[in-house]
């Protein structure tokens, strides 16, 4: 992957990939209502910034539940996606079970079609998938 980070902190690094025309964000770590909504907005400033329509949303190295996020993800954070012209948005969901469970809540929390969001079990399918739209 052609890669070049635009933000990195200690619970999220996010990046533009030249090659695939999205965003490639790398969450990490134990993850907080505060990391998760700091995290979020900062990806839709550089949503914005760059005008993608797909995302790339790796959760593979989360190592903790953060359900206490999962309602404002999906209710207001997809939507403010959307806005900014998000189409697609592929989620790879972490090994941990508590985690995962989290993501399936955000998902369950979206109120409209748009962006289309789909979770695979890892960034091989993710990218196929991403790749197709």
């Amino acid at each position: 992957m052609a890669l070049r980070v635009l933000h990195q902190d200690s619970t999220l690094t996010i990046s533009y990939d030249y090659q695939h025309e999205w965003l490639y964000a790398n969450w990490t770590g134990d993850q907080s209502l505060e990391s998760v909504q700091t995290g979020c907005l900062r990806l839709l400033d550089h949503l914005r910034f760059e005008r993608c329509t797909k995302v790339l949303n790796d959760n593979t190295e989360v190592t903790s539940m953060w359900s206490d996020a999962s309602e404002w993800v999906g209710a207001t954070w997809f939507p403010l996606l959307a806005e900014a012209g998000l189409e697609y948005f592929a989620w790879v969901y972490s090994p941990n079970v508590y985690s995962r469970l989290s993501a399936d809540l955000s998902m369950q929390q979206q109120p409209t079609t748009r962006p289309i969001v789909l979770a695979f079990d890892s960034q091989e399918l993710a990218t196929n998938w991403l790749q197709l739209m």
